[in-house]
């Protein structure tokens, strides 16, 4: 699915519908420059679950917890990362099970160390929109 998005409501608009199919034990990669908009949807997400916290860039922290009743999310940003081996140090298989749903920015960075993603996400700067595909 492709789909254009002009403003910030919008991406969190399609994060949020994207959201209502969403399972635990998932691994979504997030594919984008940076300013591209990897958080806004994510914060979708989490906002249409219900999350009533802060949700911030885990740029500095590598990864936020979100928590909720029967199920976690993480959101991990690996740009910062200079060797894939530091996300065996953090425990990163750790974050990996059937009760979580785990939002990865900067996948390539991860290499061997991540698993397979059960979905892509790819957001693309068009001028002032975003092109957004979800797959």
């Amino acid at each position: 699915m492709k789909k254009i998005v002009s403003n910030e409501e919008q991406m969190l608009s399609l994060a949020a519908e994207y959201s209502k199919n969403l399972q635990t034990n998932k691994i979504i990669f997030l594919h984008g420059d940076l300013g591209s908009g990897k958080t806004t949807f994510v914060k979708g997400v989490l906002k249409a679950l219900g999350y009533k916290g802060n949700v911030k860039s885990p740029t500095y922290t590598l990864v936020e917890s979100y928590e909720f009743k029967d199920f976690s999310i993480y959101h991990f940003d690996l740009y910062r990362i200079s060797d894939p081996e530091e996300l065996e140090w953090i425990g990163i298989r750790d974050y990996f099970n059937e009760k979580s749903i785990c939002f990865i920015e900067w996948p390539d960075k991860g290499k061997d160390f991540l698993p397979k993603a059960s979905s892509n996400i790819y957001i693309k700067h068009l001028a002032e929109k975003r092109e957004v595909e979800i797959s």
